[in-house]
């Protein structure tokens, strides 16, 4: 069983589902536990910090995306600027000692939920019930978090390996970078092998060639002609130049704020929003997942892609033969 750490909506959990793995998800918004609860998923309402290992004893996996806000581009940058103070507190605590006081002095709190895995990690390590496998995955700049994770965890006798992967090569259609970590008790790991080509203007190496075509917005979508989307970001900084994609293409990253985007016709014309359902359609999500409670957009943005979530777990649960780790 995968206990699923901020489950948010269950972008992680559905991925447990695609691979056969039962789950059960700590989430403490009201809006995400509404979502969780229609779409029937095993959910404690609750703080991860307030909870340990000791409270899931059948978990053999575990799994998390932390909040992601302070280190995103978009966000505060809190994160980003106390990278340093997260990474020494990370081998405070592969030494075991007490650092909720500094835990507690950061600027935004957000920012020292990053930590809370490893601290699961390590308290199931000293109960001498470790968990068997570990998946995590966050935005780009959690990269040297991570990075400092497969090296603590690779002391504590696992196999581990981290990196950014792009989630149009494992048949999203959508454009989004991701810090990914897996991490295995039993065996060597690596990274899930794409499935499909990533999206790019350009030749194609040999190796890509060989891979699915990119899936695009039109062939994920119901919708019944061409369309253009007109992203809410201006390009090189100038809102007035936006980013285009067309219904060929994957779409933008997914964010809480895609309503924003425009979408038009062949002409022109205006046409019809992303709804809820396309949204998470777009993040990975099946059209009929019971998208409930405030905040959807948001619940949808800050969603783990279902189709990476599974990928990862698999790579983390299947035989991985000797010298397939991947350093990080």
């Amino acid at each position: 069983m995968i206990v699923d750490l901020f489950a948010g909506p269950g972008g992680i959990d559905h991925g447990a589902q695609l691979a056969g793995i039962p789950s059960i998800g700590i989430e403490w918004d009201a809006n995400a536990v509404a979502t969780r609860t229609a779409a029937r998923l095993a959910t404690v309402h609750g703080d991860v910090r307030h909870h340990s290992p000791a409270d899931f004893p059948g978990a053999t996996t575990l799994a998390g995306g932390p909040p992601c806000q302070t280190f995103t581009v978009a966000g505060t940058g809190a994160g980003r600027a106390a990278l340093d103070t997260v990474l020494a507190l990370a081998d405070a605590l592969a030494a075991r000692q007490d650092v909720r006081w500094a835990l507690d002095a950061m600027s935004d709190p957000r920012t020292a939920l990053v930590l809370e895995p490893l601290r699961w990690a390590l308290q199931a390590a000293d109960t001498g019930r470790p968990y068997k496998a570990i998946v995590l995955e966050q935005v780009p700049a959690v990269l040297p978090v991570w990075q400092a994770y497969t090296r603590i965890l690779r002391a504590e006798g696992y196999h581990a390996a981290c990196g950014i992967l792009s989630t149009e090569e494992y048949g999203l259609p959508q454009t989004r970078r991701r810090a990914v970590l897996v991490a295995r008790l039993d065996a060597p790991v690596g990274l899930p092998a794409a499935t499909h080509r990533p999206w790019r203007r350009g030749a194609l190496s040999e190796v890509e060639a060989h891979r699915r075509p990119v899936v695009s917005m039109g062939q994920a979508l119901s919708r019944p002609e061409p369309f253009t989307v007109i992203s809410n970001y201006g390009t090189g900084g100038d809102p007035r130049n936006r980013g285009r994609r067309t219904s060929a293409e994957p779409a933008f990253t997914v964010t809480g704020k895609i309503s924003r985007n425009r979408i038009v016709d062949t002409a022109g014309r205006e046409l019809p929003r992303f709804t809820h359902a396309e949204a998470g359609i777009l993040q990975g999500f099946p059209a009929d997942w019971p998208w409930s409670g405030r905040d959807i957009p948001q619940q949808i943005g800050n969603a783990c892609p279902p189709p990476l979530a599974a990928a990862l777990l698999a790579a983390v649960n299947a035989p991985a033969p000797a010298g397939l780790e991947i350093a990080a």
